[in-house]
């Protein structure tokens, strides 16, 4: 990973759509602002990964050094999830490549004309969002092992 302290405003694929279609439906066109005007960090989309999977994260090191460890197992189904991952393993370490060199810290969009002239605000929360990803890349990932089960 790369800077994941940096702040993002997250926001779902079907929301923006939704609110493209809504821009579209009007008489004069005017630019809006597609945001869901909430930020999280990308530390904190780690930590709701992690807790889909059934794990907490523990962080140690800083900066470059700094390495996400698993560190409680909070669901029963873990080794079904994840039998890749163990207490006390490194899943995620800091890689200076993935620094951007004209990185900016914070991004967070103003919907708020869009909520005003158009009715809209995102249905999709970040968690609900983490959680369609993860069982999404769960999916592909069983995929992957039954093809080279089956020497493929």
């Amino acid at each position: 990973m790369g800077n994941i302290d940096a702040l993002r405003d997250w926001g779902h694929a079907k929301d923006y759509v939704r609110m493209q279609w809504l821009m579209l439906q009007q008489d004069e066109p005017e630019d809006f602002v597609i945001a869901t005007g909430i930020q999280y960090s990308v530390r904190q989309f780690i930590e709701m990964a992690a807790q889909q999977l059934g794990f907490t994260v523990a962080w140690h090191g800083q900066g470059v050094d700094e390495v996400g460890i698993v560190d409680q197992i909070t669901t029963p189904e873990w080794a079904e999830r994840c039998p890749a991952l163990s207490p006390g393993m490194v899943f995620m370490r800091i890689d200076p490549r993935y620094f951007r060199p004209t990185e900016v810290e914070t991004l967070l969009g103003d919907p708020s004309k869009a909520r005003e002239k158009l009715g809209w605000s995102p249905e999709i929360t970040l968690p609900e969002m983490v959680t369609e990803m993860v069982e999404s890349d769960l999916l592909e990932a069983r995929r992957a092992v039954m093809l080279r089960t089956a020497g493929l």
